[in-house]
């Protein structure tokens, strides 16, 4: 599968791009706002994130500007009655995070009035994709702010610095403070300074 072209952007038409990558043109689907923001770089070499899509009758790449869009795409494509082509035209009516805003307030009437969205498939967004929208961004901060409570935690009960980090870094990125500190505690007993 293609994971991302490099390339220059040649033509934009309103509903693909072409890619010129050493020679071969790739026409990809894409959202309005990911054409939208090709289009000021037409003619410079580019970055596009690419989902292939492979069906009998034909093989389709569709293409995000940013690593959050593509996240957002293949969460949809999760959703049932929802297709690569529903998912661009979703994508178009807004701005990733504020699509995945209205998926996790529960906002059903505002997903319906996105393209193509009706009230049974807004429902069945929200039911599908609610609470499941964590970009890896977010889970590295999520991590990080977790590591750091439980690296302060075991410094202040007087731990070392250094075995500290040893056992924080260890830990899986979802344990909880208060897991953390009891499993430290169990590990670094004996290494009070």
């Amino acid at each position: 599968m293609i994971g991302y072209l490099r390339g220059k952007i040649i033509e934009i038409s309103s509903e693909s791009a072409l890619i010129d990558v050493q020679g071969v043109g790739y026409e990809i689907l894409a959202s309005a706002h990911t054409l939208s923001d090709l289009q000021s770089l037409l003619g410079k070499e580019i970055i596009v994130w690419i989902h292939t899509h492979v069906r009998e009758d034909a093989l389709q790449l569709f293409g995000f500007h940013d690593k959050e869009e593509k996240h957002l795409f293949l969460s949809l494509l999760k959703v049932n009655g929802v297709g690569p082509k529903m998912a661009l035209s979703i994508l178009s009516g807004g701005r990733p995070s504020d699509i995945s805003n209205l998926i996790e307030a529960g906002n059903a009437k505002g997903l319906s009035s996105l393209p193509k969205v009706g009230k049974k498939t807004a429902e069945q967004i929200i039911l599908t994709l609610k609470g499941k929208l964590v970009s890896a961004e977010d889970s590295v901060k999520v991590k990080s702010e977790a590591h750091t409570q439980i690296t302060s935690a075991l410094l202040n009960l007087g731990y070392k610095s250094q075995l500290v980090d040893q056992f924080v870094a260890g830990l899986p990125v979802d344990t909880p403070l208060e897991e953390g500190v009891r499993k430290g505690l169990q590990t670094l007993s004996g290494s009070l300074s």
